[in-house]
């Protein structure tokens, strides 16, 4: 029983927030359908403010019940917005102009727009494309939704100042005849009233703070002006909804009277519109829900929402609605009024419905110069006034260019010219962020960097000197024909100067044919040499799906026409590299010379002058191993020191799945196994005979015995050996430092 008890107030806690979130945002949301119903209506004569006013509620409602239900962001408010009233109006005006379309027909068009929306939102959900259109520019947006808030103010000012509709906005403002002043004291209370709203309280939304504010100031006008107090022909009101006796049913059929008039090239007209207004409303409710997944510290499902938005204005569209999305403001004020869940957003949606029912009549008496004001607000606040902090870089200088250029075509033309303009700087902003940043990433040349196969000190003395014929270019990103010319730029000096150019691929995302064209180039400029062009660690897929080595094939770049090489790894080409200039000098060991002897190996030099040489032989055992046999493997025990006299010997370390990692290679004269030999522990890696191999094996336990004999060989053996390990770990000190200054 207790229990009981104590879990009812927190029950009826949840629905409370729920509740009150519900009817905060509702209070947001539906004066502001109304006046963006209006803002596009208007365009066809005051005898259509009426439509406007039902399409701003039916949208709301339309929004309000079904995104939440359906949408993957719990707490978002969807109603009627701003984007959607410009792109609308933009459409119903250029709909009225170039096509000569009846007032009739553009209703049944626009409402089919709204529709075509929602299903093509629909379709952006179904196919994953949630996250893709998050990728758009900022820039871009940011112009864009830019260009809808000045549109959305230039288009209220005549509202705001009650001047005739068929006067343009130049005229509006210097026809001071037609001004009609009790209208602008209204929208300037209105405006006064949001604009003080925040300070006065943050409990009531600024919207309903103006709107009583402009509501107000009309009633202490009609006290003094007896024209204001007359519902029919004023024409500072919105006015009788359902005017001779009809009904919400006999309007809505009205709203679909054009559908008679309509022609398949009629529909032609507004693809592009609803393809524009799909895109700008799903980026609208993505980027409000990415606010509200910071401040609630949750992560929205962007497929599901867009399936949800898509369904809403589909709804809409269908019962006469105006499309819209998840509104930030009405979003805010739902979260710090309690709401939690989905339910607060559905019951947003029916508070709508019920304050249609109980105050439709009383809607009638808005003043238009008020939603003018409200519009008009809105509009300034979508500006984004943080664009011109961008002129104090050069760095983002472009990206200014790019917000004024898709506002200026957005003014100067149309929003629908505005998305082409917008899609192709987006596509121009990509192409310029590739070339600012080099697809070099590193470049290193031969004697900075060596493969894994340790040389003996006459072979690094020769690479040392000649090897930077060799250079290793280390690959980013994309080559395409944005990239090609700077990379070729890069790689000049090195083709007039270098015979061997290695291009390490294992970071590379694309290649476009342009690119295999400069690489066909380069190749054949090192063939004239004499050199050739490398390629390492190409990605068997790249992100595109595409097999770069298949695809060189195909585009005839790896063929035998072209003086192309291509190894699996970067040490394999490396490897290759120094052999081609060790052969030059005639100090390649290939690993098939004749049997070195105990005198010519590197770390038993100068042992004879004291004869230690000739005790140290006792311990010397003599192994010939057969091509891909293994010497030893990891985990084996043993003390011997490995003295290459013949072939050549890999070191690698086993790894998961059957895998082996290549830590080292040694070729004649050289030796391995050194650190069971110093610790007498088991052997950390494998030791594998790369080619048929002869060796001399050192037996530790021997030369400790020999040692207490001859304590000079141990002395000697043991600092020959040190010797040894330094002079590798200077090489490799030498080559990190080239990696990490590179």
């Amino acid at each position: 029983m207790d229990s009981a008890k104590a879990s009812q107030p927190e029950g009826a806690g949840k629905w409370t927030g729920e509740i009150w979130g519900g009817f905060a945002s509702m209070l947001v949301a539906l004066p502001s359908s109304i006046a963006f119903g209006i803002a596009i209506y208007v365009v066809l004569g005051q005898e259509y403010l009426a439509y406007g006013v039902l399409s701003g509620i039916l949208g709301a409602i339309a929004m309000g019940l079904v995104a939440p239900c359906f949408g993957g962001a719990p707490r978002l408010v969807s109603a009627p917005c701003a984007p959607a009233a410009a792109v609308m109006g933009a459409l119903a005006a250029e709909l009225l102009k170039s096509s000569g379309a009846s007032p009739h027909l553009i209703v049944a068009l626009l409402t089919i727009t709204g529709a075509l929306c929602g299903a093509l939102q629909i379709l952006f959900g179904a196919l994953r494309g949630g996250k893709m259109i998050k990728f758009i520019p900022y820039p871009v947006v940011s112009g864009y939704l830019s260009a809808v808030g000045i549109l959305i103010l230039l288009s209220q000012i005549p509202k705001f100042l009650g001047t005739p509709k068929n006067l343009d906005l130049w005229p509006a403002l210097t026809d001071f005849s037609q001004w009609q002043w009790p209208g602008i004291i209204v929208g300037l209370c209105t405006i006064v009233g949001m604009l003080a709203a925040p300070r006065l309280t943050r409990k009531v939304p600024a919207t309903i703070i103006g709107l009583g504010a402009g509501l107000l100031s009309y009633g202490v006008l009609a006290f003094f002006l007896p024209e204001l107090r007359h519902l029919t022909h004023n024409k500072l009101v919105i006015g009788p909804l359902f005017e001779g006796g009809s009904s919400l049913f006999s309007s809505l059929g009205e709203r679909f009277k054009g559908l008679s008039d309509l022609r398949l090239g009629d529909l032609k007209l507004i693809i592009m519109p609803a393809l524009t207004l799909s895109v700008l409303l799903s980026i609208d409710t993505l980027k409000t829900c990415i606010v509200l997944d910071n401040l609630t510290r949750s992560r929205h499902d962007s497929n599901r929402e867009l399936v949800g938005q898509g369904l809403a204005n589909l709804a809409s569209g269908l019962i006469g609605g105006l499309p819209g999305a998840g509104t930030m403001g009405a979003t805010l004020v739902n979260l710090n009024s309690g709401g939690q869940t989905r339910r607060s957003g559905i019951l947003e949606g029916v508070f709508v419905v019920l304050a249609f029912l109980l105050l439709g009549k009383v809607i009638g008496w808005i003043p238009i110069a008020a939603l003018a004001g409200i519009l008009m607000v809105i509009g300034c606040r979508m500006v984004d006034r943080q664009t011109f902090h961008l002129l104090k870089q050069k760095a983002t200088i472009l990206d200014f260019v790019v917000i004024v250029a898709v506002v200026f075509v957005a003014i100067e033309v149309n929003l629908i010219a505005a998305t082409g303009t917008g899609l192709a700087l987006a596509m121009f902003l990509f192409i310029r962020e590739q070339v600012r940043g080099s697809v070099v990433r590193r470049k290193l040349y031969g004697n900075r960097i060596s493969s894994k196969q340790y040389r003996l000190p006459e072979a690094k003395e020769v690479m040392e000197q000649y090897g930077d014929s060799t250079v290793v270019v280390e690959l980013q990103g994309s080559l395409f024909f944005g990239t090609t010319d700077k990379l070729y730029t890069e790689l000049e000096p090195d083709l007039k100067r270098c015979r061997h150019v290695i291009l390490d691929m294992r970071r590379v995302q694309t290649v476009d044919f342009t690119a295999t064209h400069l690489l066909e180039l380069i190749a054949d400029t090192l063939s004239e040499r004499g050199g050739h062009l490398i390629f390492s660690s190409l990605p068997p897929n790249l992100p595109t799906g595409q097999d770069l080595e298949s695809y060189f094939g195909e585009v005839g770049l790896s063929s035998s026409a072209h003086a192309i090489k291509i190894f699996e790894s970067l040490d394999a080409a490396l490897e290759w590299t120094e052999d081609q200039l060790l052969e030059e000098h005639r100090l390649l060991a290939k690993g098939q010379e004749y049997p070195l002897e105990l005198p010519e190996m590197e770390l038993l030099r100068e042992f004879e002058s004291d004869d230690v040489l000739s005790a140290l032989k006792s311990c010397v055992e003599q192994r010939a191993y057969r091509e891909g046999e293994t010497i030893f493997k990891k985990g084996d025990s043993g003390d011997e020191l490995f003295l290459i006299r013949r072939g050549i010997v890999r070191v690698l370390l086993p790894l998961e799945n059957n895998r082996r990692h290549l830590l080292a290679t040694f070729a004649r004269g050289n030796f391995f196994g050194e650190i069971a030999f110093l610790d007498r522990g088991q052997r950390s890696a494998d030791a594998v005979a790369d080619t048929a191999t002869d060796l001399f094996l050192i037996s530790r336990s021997r030369v400790d015995e020999l040692a207490k004999q001859h304590p000079v060989l141990g002395i000697k053996l043991f600092a020959r050996l040190a010797r040894g390990l330094a002079v590798r770990l200077r090489y490799t000190d030498s080559e990190l430092r080239a990696l990490k200054e590179s």
